[in-house]
């Protein structure tokens, strides 16, 4: 997304991609629509893609790396931020429509299908009528950034139990949080 947008709502994916390689020796590297990186995970390989389209193309990106490395549909674990949701809240969902994020229906439109795992951060929706663009876009407020460290660990630990456990028992354990 770049520097001007790192540390705002929007960017919540990337930033859980990032803290989650962030223990380990590995780096994201630049390739072709995405910065991408492999994280090893008892004996299972995450491979993680942060695209560098713009979010409302993000379905280049997707479909690219999917063909690339073979990935099934099944295995594909998108992460968001979703407006819909207080902030922090985390939930699961195995397919469903875009709920109005422009970089999920490009993933849709791309793919051809719903039919894909989305893990969804709570962003809040606290904006006036018509700001919606700007509230997503603007950093976190001090008491999001004091809570965002806890919530993010959570994200993280739900990206490794989707890989480990599947997407039933994931939902729910992690949908109530």
């Amino acid at each position: 997304m770049g520097a001007k947008y790192e540390n705002t709502r929007h960017n919540i994916g990337f930033n859980v991609l990032d803290a989650l390689v962030g223990a380990s020796n590995i780096n994201f590297n630049l390739n072709r629509h995405a910065y991408t990186c492999e994280l090893n995970n008892k004996n299972k390989t995450l491979f993680l893609v942060k695209p560098t389209t713009y979010m409302n193309l993000s379905g280049k990106a997707v479909s690219y790396w999917m063909q690339q490395i073979k990935i099934p549909l099944e295995n594909l674990l998108i992460v968001v931020d979703d407006i819909a949701l207080p902030f922090g809240a985390v939930r699961l969902r195995s397919k469903g429509s875009d709920a109005g994020h422009n970089g999920l229906a490009n993933i849709n439109l791309t793919l051809g299908t719903q039919n894909y795992s989305r893990l969804r951060f709570g962003i809040g929706n606290d904006f006036p009528k018509g700001y919606q663009a700007e509230y997503v876009l603007s950093e976190w407020n001090e008491e999001q950034k004091k809570l965002l460290p806890e919530r993010i660990e959570i994200m993280k630990e739900a990206i490794i139990s989707f890989v480990m456990s599947g997407v039933a028992i994931t939902m729910n354990k992690y949908n109530k949080l």
